[in-house]
């Protein structure tokens, strides 16, 4: 009876003839059912269209347009989600011609953000970038939401707020702003209290459904909500972790990314994803089962880019190895500098071989220091050995001379006993 309820839907997505692969579309489109899918609709129907150049009218041309409206009305569907994004015009003459609700990967997107979102601060994010992504599209009467009705693409600001004048909307967007901006300063300054602390920052990025939580809850024996939907995880949870070595670490889980992920998005949740720009460390989640796992992790490379965080320290994880298929391809060690390792975050299948990179790579960003500790502070020989690198030991009647390397966050921590 529940799924009497689902709306369905259509889908289809423009192949450019002289530039866009048959695997990838394929692939993009299988992504566009899992985001219907993960939005709580019910996909009635795949259609492809294959076209030299976009319809600047109708997108993939008015006959198409027709043909997917019959196929819609035999099959008592509510809409058409296309697998890009529509400009204004376009979907709102998609919406004349065929009296459907018409969205596109964009907004599809956003409106599970918008079904995810649990705190007032990811609430308030998508909410932002829902607003700023429909402005344009308000022109006239709207876009034909009070005909269209609620369901999948309305959630979030609610359908009174969307059919508010301009006015109202920019309104409402400088509002939200503001109180973002709010809270983006006391994230700030929680971030700035952590430094203080030495320990490293680690953060997790990854295409989304890479297991990024399913990791965090098999380190720190956690329970972040985790399902086989995208976008299970918007808002950023932050855990201790104390290794047998000793290190200590915060490791931070953040949102999934996604090809093509809508840059309101990213915009909206720059204070969010700012935990990754303060990051000491990156560990890039990788989905090895999957056939496109190097496009994906290309994807989340230009997130990351437009985060000014493609430079960070990273080690690549190839998750899910328990589920890896022989006839997938080796992975390239030339691409990823042999700087990754491959695991299951499910399984707990070589997450010591992950804890030895982590502590490898938090040592290799460091400064050679000689040190001179007097016996009666000789805990911080404990420190030096559990944040440094020990390279010699010297004793002599008062003092124990050390030559240590010692990363360059934990150096203000010993700055009083260099020589």
């Amino acid at each position: 009876m529940k799924n009497n309820l689902k709306e369905k839907f259509i889908l289809t997505g423009v192949q450019l003839l002289k530039t866009d692969k048959n695997i990838e579309y394929d692939e993009s489109l299988k992504e566009l059912f899992r985001l219907t899918v993960s939005a709580d609709g019910e996909v009635i129907a795949i259609e492809k269209a294959k076209r030299e150049r976009i319809d600047s009218t109708y997108f993939i041309g008015k006959g198409k347009a027709e043909e997917l409206r019959l196929l819609a009305t035999e099959n008592d569907a509510n809409g058409i989600i296309f697998n890009n994004e529509l400009s204004p015009a376009q979907q709102r003459n998609l919406e004349n011609l065929t009296n459907l609700k018409i969205l596109d990967r964009t907004q599809l997107i956003l409106d599970i953000f918008a079904k995810r979102a649990t705190t007032n601060e990811g609430k308030l994010q998508v909410e932002l970038a829902q607003l700023k992504y429909l402005l344009p599209r308000l022109a006239g009467k709207g876009i034909m939401l009070s005909r269209l009705g609620g369901g999948i693409g309305t959630r979030g600001p609610g359908e009174t707020k969307l059919e508010t004048d301009r006015r109202r909307i920019k309104e409402r967007i400088r509002k939200l702003e503001r109180e973002i901006e709010k809270l983006r300063r006391r994230r700030e300054t929680q971030r700035k209290s952590r430094k203080k602390i030495p320990i490293a920052m680690i953060s997790i990025v990854g295409y989304t459904n890479s297991g990024k939580s399913t990791l965090l809850n098999t380190i720190t024996n956690s329970n972040v909500p985790v399902d086989d939907k995208l976008f299970m995880t918007l808002d950023t949870k932050t855990k201790l972790v104390r290794l047998k070595s000793g290190l200590k670490f915060t490791l931070t889980d953040t949102v999934g990314f996604v090809d093509r992920l809508p840059h309101q998005l990213i915009a909206a949740f720059k204070s969010t994803l700012e935990e990754v720009k303060m990051a000491d460390l990156l560990l890039h989640i990788v989905d090895i089962s999957s056939p496109f796992y190097q496009q994906q992790y290309n994807s989340v490379l230009k997130v990351l880019h437009e985060l000014g965080s493609d430079d960070k320290p990273t080690i690549t994880v190839f998750n899910k190895i328990d589920l890896f298929d022989s006839h997938l391809p080796i992975i390239p060690s030339d691409v990823f500098q042999k700087n990754y390792v491959v695991i299951s975050g499910l399984r707990k299948i070589n997450l010591d071989g992950l804890f030895q990179k982590i502590e490898e790579k938090l040592k290799e960003e460091a400064i050679v220091r000689y040190l001179e500790i007097p016996y009666s502070e000789s805990n911080l020989i404990y420190s030096l050995k559990k944040y440094a690198k020990i390279i010699s030991e010297e004793y002599n009647s008062s003092s124990v001379y050390v030559y240590a390397n010692i990363p360059k966050r934990y150096e203000k921590m010993f700055e009083n006993y260099y020589k």
